[in-house]
Parts: C-alpha cells; sequence; structure tokens
C-alpha cells in the first residue's frame, strides 16, 4: 500500500525541517565567524545594495520556475526558451545597473558602493544561467540533489568570505561570498539537471507562459520590498553602521524564521492543492497544518526573542550588542511569519495566485507608509509599527481563507491560541526567573531549559495531540 497523504506529510516535514535546520546551521557557523572579523560598517555596505540585487535577480527569473513546473508537458523547447530570455534579461539589466551605480551610490551618500555595486550585480548574471536546469529539479522533486546544491554551495562560499575577511578584504569578503554562492549553484544545478541549452531563439512558450509568471514576478518583487524595506530606508537616512546593526539582526531573524517556514513550504501547498476539490477535507488539513506551525513557530521565534542578547554576545561579541535589541523585536514578528505563509500557500492552492498578488501589494504599501512616517520618531518606533502591521496582516490573510474553506475566526483563534499563550506566558516567566543571572552561558542556558521544558511538559499534561505526533514519528514509537 502507499504511504497515506498523512505519512507522506509527516515525512516531508521532517525532512523539510531537517535539511532547512542544516543550511541554518552552516548560515550561522559562517556567519559568528564572518561577524567576527567584520565591522558593523561592513555589513551595512552590502545591506545597502541588497534590494537592488534581488529585484533585478527576481526580474531576470520572472517567474518562469513557476510557470515552468505547472506546464503538464514541460519539453527542451520550453526550457530552451526561457534559458535564453533569462538570461538576455540579466545582461540587459546588469548594464542598466552599471550605469546607475553612481546614483546609487549618491542616494545613499557613499561613493564607496559604486565599485561594489559593480562587482555585486554580476551575480544575478551569473544566476540567470541556472533557472532552467533549476526548473527541472523542482519540477522532477529533486530534493535529495537540491539539498546537495544548498550544503555545497553554503559550505564553499563561507570558506572563501572567511578567508578574504582575515585577509582584510572587509565588506568585498562578504560581496565576493555572494557571487561564488551563486556560481557554485549554477554549476551544480547543471550538473544535476543533465540539460544543456541549444542554439535556437523560439521564444513562443515565453508567450504562452508570461501571463501567468507575471504574476509571481511581481508577487516576488513586491515579498524582497518587504524583505529588504529598512535596510534602503535606514541606509539613506542612517548611518552604515546603523544599517549593520540592523542586517545582523535581520539575519538571525531570517535564519530563525526560514527553518520553520522552509519545513512548511515543503509540503504545504502539494498537500493542500491535493485535496482542493474536497473543501471539507481540505479545512481539516489546513487546520491541522495550522496547529503544526502554531506549535513549532512561536516557542520557537519568541524563544530566540528571550536569549537574543546572550546569543548575541556569546556568538558574535558586544561590539553587535546594538542588534540585540533590534532582533528582540524583529522575532515578534517573526513568529508569525510561517502563520501568514501558511494562509499564502492555501491562496495558491485553490488558484487565487492574483489575490495572493494584491494581498502582498497592499502590505508593502501599507509598510513603506507606515515607515516614512515613524521616521521622524526613531528606527525603534519604525521597527514596532512594522510588527505590529505584520501582526495585524494575519487577518487580512484570514479573510481570504475564510471565503475559500470556510475557515471561522474560532477555529483561527483556537489553533494558534493556545500556542501563542502558552510561548509568551513561558518567556515571561523565563525572564522573570533569570533576571539577577548575570553571567550569559548560564542565563543563556537557564532560559532555554525553562521555556523548553515547561513547553514540553505543559503539552504532555494537556495531552496535545500535535505534540505526541511529532514525538512518536521522531522516536518511532506508540507514548
Amino acid at each position: 500500500m502507499p504511504p497515506s497523504l498523512k505519512e507522506k506529510t509527516a515525512k516531508g516535514l521532517f525532512w523539510g525541517g531537517f535539511s532547512n535546520g542544516l543550511q541554518q546551521l552552516l548560515n550561522l557557523l559562517f556567519g559568528i565567524f564572518l561577524a567576527r572579523l567584520l565591522t558593523r560598517s561592513d555589513y551595512g555596505m552590502v545591506g545597502m545594495l541588497a534590494i537592488f540585487t534581488q529585484i533585478a535577480s527576481t526580474l531576470q527569473e520572472g517567474g518562469f520556475i513557476s510557470a515552468l513546473t505547472n506546464r503538464k508537458q514541460a519539453c527542451h523547447r520550453d526550457y530552451n526558451a526561457v534559458f535564453w530570455f533569462s538570461t538576455s534579461c540579466s545582461v540587459g539589466i546588469y548594464i542598466l545597473l552599471w550605469l546607475a551605480a553612481p546614483l546609487i551610490a549618491d542616494f545613499f551618500r557613499t561613493p564607496e558602493l559604486v565599485p561594489l555595486a559593480r562587482f555585486t550585480f554580476l551575480g544575478f548574471v551569473i544566476a540567470s544561467l541556472s533557472i532552467a536546469p533549476r526548473a527541472i529539479l523542482f519540477k522532477n522533486l529533486k530534493v535529495k540533489e537540491n539539498t546537495v546544491i544548498s550544503l555545497s554551495c553554503l559550505t564553499g562560499s563561507g570558506i572563501v568570505g572567511i578567508a578574504l575577511a582575515a585577509n582584510g578584504f572587509a565588506y568585498w569578503g562578504l560581496a565576493a561570498q555572494s557571487l561564488v554562492y551563486v556560481s557554485i549553484v549554477t554549476v551544480l544545478n547543471f550538473y544535476f539537471a543533465r540539460w544543456r541549452p541549444t542554439l535556437t531563439f523560439d521564444f513562443t512558450p515565453i508567450r504562452e507562459m508570461v501571463g501567468f509568471s507575471s504574476r509571481m514576478l511581481i508577487t516576488n518583487i513586491f515579498n524582497i520590498i518587504n524583505n529588504n524595506l529598512f535596510s534602503t530606508l535606514l541606509g539613506r537616512f542612517y548611518s552604515p553602521r546603523e544599517v549593520g546593526d540592523f542586517s545582523q539582526a535581520n539575519k538571525w531573524n531570517y535564519m530563525g524564521h526560514t527553518t520553520v517556514t522552509g519545513m512548511i513550504n515543503s509540503v504545504a501547498q502539494p498537500v493542500l492543492a491535493s485535496v482542493s476539490d474536497d473543501r471539507g477535507r481540505q479545512l481539516g488539513i489546513f487546520r491541522k497544518l495550522l496547529r503544526f506551525t502554531a506549535f513549532v513557530s512561536f516557542p520557537a521565534m519568541l524563544g530566540l526573542s528571550l536569549v537574543a542578547h546572550e546569543l548575541i554576545v556569546i556568538a558574535i561579541t558586544d561590539k553587535w550588542l546594538a542588534s540585540a535589541d533590534i532582533l528582540r523585536l524583529l522575532c515578534v514578528w517573526g513568529a508569525f511569519v510561517p502563520v501568514n505563509n501558511l494562509f499564502s500557500n492555501l491562496l495558491v492552492s485553490r488558484g487565487h495566485s492574483s489575490a495572493y498578488m494584491w494581498n502582498t501589494i497592499c502590505l508593502s504599501v501599507l509598510q513603506l507608509a507606515a515607515a516614512c512616517a515613524m521616521y521622524p520618531l526613531g528606527m525603534t518606533w519604525m521597527l514596532r509599527v512594522f510588527v505590529a502591521i505584520n501582526i495585524a496582516w494575519l487577518f487580512v490573510w484570514f479573510a481570504f481563507a475564510r471565503r475559500e474553506i470556510d475557515l471561522t475566526l474560532g477555529n483561527l483563534l483556537t489553533d494558534i491560541g493556545p500556542y501563542l499563550l502558552l510561548s509568551a506566558a513561558l518567556v515571561v516567566l523565563a525572564r522573570y526567573l533569570t533576571q539577577d543571572i548575570e553571567n550569559c552561558y548560564l542565563s543563556l542556558t537557564a532560559k532555554v531549559i525553562i521555556v523548553a521544558g515547561l513547553y514540553a511538559l505543559t503539552l504532555w499534561k494537556l495531552q496535545s495531540v500535535i505534540f505526541k505526533e511529532s514525538i512518536r514519528f521522531i522516536f518511532k514509537k506508540k507514548l
């Protein structure tokens, strides 16, 4: 008998969590070394360019990976058209950005950005070469191969970044690290896909896919704006050091919520899409995924917020202490990111990519307006409003989900409320019980033990189904 949908989902969550956790662990280890070698201004210099690089990469990708994946009978002609179209676009965009580098430097009032930008932007040109083979691997569910690619490029680029930083190349080490990363990704994608382009230029498949891909493109651009909004605004109004503080805090927050989001993304859309014809069953599966997401995300991210000070000091020294307060705020937002992401997967699985797109656009515009309005009050207030908007936006996602699968507000609060309240209460308790511990190592250990231990004990005593099923799957025995 083939494994049930429940077993497939459980295995997908397990291996998705394992793969993403291992990748974030590598990011953490290399990040610690680099943060000890480089200054806050070094990170700020690269952080200012992040939004330009990511938007350029999204433009040259054009949403074609998703479009190719959706084509039932994608052939060489389709992949070849995407390869040449993406490559041509990326070269054109690079020329424009090369010419615009002095304007970017003027915007941030940092002349050193001109050569750095022209070097960094080469990365998306290299990355454009791998779009077609990436689509082949993604479409054919080559999870093992993608894991090998991710771990290889993280390891190779991390070693290069550390070597250059240790030899005095400062922010150039970070720029070279990103370039090496995309180079390794490109080479390995071609190797595992076993595909090569041919010198034929038929762009008919592009016209056939542009309707779907354009919506994904617009959505991805606004997602990038959301993720890089503060780096851009802070780079305009504050110093590179303050941008570096935010970039460092955001990196740790990103590693945390991406581990959970990556785990959920590995199963959410295909599982929900497989039962899209049965709204009742889809509602039941969605609610179970929602409970699991809340079960993992809230204690993990609120716990990270609790130990932000100790973690920063121990891992990357007290020269980055200013980023600890920023990390505390970002982690509160990060706790809700996987939950919001699950709702977006639901909309896409129901075929409503337009709703997903407009929802993302409205969120981006609101965040930009709020950040500009709060700018006179300082960075802290800008971040507080940013976090509040993103948490409140959960109810906008809920409004769309309610129309699709009859999810009620009571369902939502019942599914996520207990995990949120329990996690928040344990974080407050742990902060109170450890407030007199001055040693960072003891404080970190005590906080982790209190929150993790009491969280597991409480769920065990309350006979939490999600908790027991998770433990049973991991240890392969009945409890």
